[in-house]
């Protein structure tokens, strides 16, 4: 693409070039601060965001309502999306043996497929000065995402596009260039009185519509949590220790969801989707390294995945867990200690050798865990 500076840059041009990057959607706005600001700060003013403190920070607060605070001069912003859905049994999905993850998780890290070409995307502008983001800046990109035209935001506060469904990354480029033309939003909402997604929620995390509240969102809890996840919730997790898809699943517009194009984003084996409670159960520091390099699934590290299956193990109630979570109750890590109490005593593992553990356990937080388990369990 030639650019000619002070002159708007040809948005079917620019539009062309990310497709042939790879991107399924498109759409470019002028950079403005989210429709659904005042609604963020409301979300974070009710302790919504949980333990996710990034979220409230100031630096971040002014960047979202100021986005000349990220880009100084920035006029414009393209939002691209590329679809990540795969099909695959699903029985495999359902088998309580198994711990299931989050489909954006099934295959290589977005961020390494996205970024790069996002990168390519500005270099096609001339070198102008721009900054590219993957859900990682102070961005409310869903928001945006229906602001271009990809969209309307879903009751489950998903961007759903009316002939491809959710399941599609988003990106953004903020730009100094200005175009010739640019795309408005969709309608706000196309989901009428359909409550699928509300309802179907295990742990009831939505307390209206399009409001989530994260202390109770099973993505929340086996991803961003980095402590020991409430009891109260834990039975309602099923087999989930990355993610959840329930919202996404039960959603009408899915009938219309795109399998994807991209070979990177269609996973090879079982493992990548949903791998035995057992093989999680067993994972060193080092297998986790190896196994999740390049993935989503890297970002929790190995102490809070083996906490999840300590808990997914729990709800699967198979004696065949018990060795491993009693060998887990001495791991390093505290979280994994608690999970695998609370883990044994729901398959009815025994109570002696938890009590010992409580017993010689050192981290007070962990300690008032065990008992709680234990009374649960009494």
């Amino acid at each position: 693409m030639r650019i000619t500076l002070n002159m708007a840059v040809s948005s079917e041009a620019l539009k062309s070039q990310a497709l042939e990057l790879g991107f399924n959607l498109v759409g470019i706005v002028v950079a403005e601060p989210s429709p659904t600001f005042d609604a963020y700060l409301r979300w974070i003013g009710n302790g919504m965001h949980a333990d996710m403190g990034y979220m409230a920070r100031p630096d971040r607060i002014v960047r979202r309502q100021d986005l000349q605070v990220i880009l100084p001069g920035v006029r414009s912003m393209v939002v691209v999306g590329v679809d990540y859905r795969a099909e695959v049994p699903e029985s495999l999905l359902t088998d309580p043996a198994r711990g299931r993850f989050a489909a954006y998780a099934w295959h290589l890290d977005y961020h390494e497929w996205l970024l790069p070409r996002l990168e390519a995307l500005a270099a096609m502008l001339g070198g102008q000065p721009s900054c590219a983001y993957v859900d990682t800046g102070a961005l409310l990109e869903r928001s945006h995402g229906w602001q271009a035209g990809l969209g309307f935001i879903g009751k489950n506060t998903l961007l759903i596009h009316p002939q491809r469904g959710s399941y599609f990354f988003l990106g953004e480029l903020l730009t100094t260039l200005e175009f010739d033309t640019y795309d408005t939003p969709t309608r706000p909402t196309m989901c009428g009185n359909c409550t699928r997604c509300l309802t179907a929620c295990p742990t009831d995390a939505f307390p209206a519509p399009h409001v989530l509240d994260s202390r109770r969102c099973i993505s929340y809890h086996t991803i961003e949590n980095k402590g020991h996840i409430p009891h109260e919730l834990r039975p309602l997790f099923g087999n989930w220790v990355y993610g959840c898809d329930v919202c996404q699943e039960v959603c009408p517009w899915q009938r219309f969801s795109t399998l994807t194009g991209v070979e990177a984003f269609r996973p090879t084996q079982p493992e990548r989707i949903a791998p035995t409670l057992l093989d999680l159960l067993q994972l060193t520091d080092e297998a986790f390294a190896t196994r999740y390099a390049h993935s989503a699934i890297a970002r929790v590290k190995r102490a809070r995945l083996v906490r999840n299956a300590c808990i997914a193990a729990g709800n699967w109630r198979d004696e065949s867990a018990l060795t491993h979570l009693q060998r887990l109750l001495e791991d390093e890590h505290a979280i994994v200690r608690a999970a695998a109490a609370w883990g044994m005593l729901q398959i009815g593992g025994s109570r002696l050798q938890v009590e010992a553990a409580y017993q010689r356990e050192p981290d007070t937080l962990t300690r008032a865990d065990i008992a709680t388990s234990l009374a649960e369990h009494r």
